[in-house]
């Protein structure tokens, strides 16, 4: 049985141990309106670093490439 008070993830716990007691996850994910594909990742999630691994991470760092530096930046919004 998983416990948090964490808001953001009780749902995420609340599915996880109604699979629990239910024995069944096709039902548990049937009555959360959850795909059976995300149970195994929410369960593989705790597994592998608990219920604090649970909360959702940045998966995409951003693109600094395409960027302009500041400077050159405001030099081109400011010149005629």
């Amino acid at each position: 049985m998983i416990h948090t008070n964490n808001p953001i993830i009780k749902h995420k716990a609340g599915l996880l141990n109604l699979a629990e007691e239910l024995g069944n996850v096709a039902k548990a994910c049937k009555v959360m309106g959850v795909s059976r594909d995300t149970f195994y990742r929410y369960r593989e999630l705790v597994e592998e670093g608990g219920v604090d691994n649970l909360i959702n991470k940045s998966r995409r760092a951003p693109n600094t490439k395409n960027r302009v530096d500041e400077a050159l930046s405001e030099q081109l919004l400011t010149t005629p």
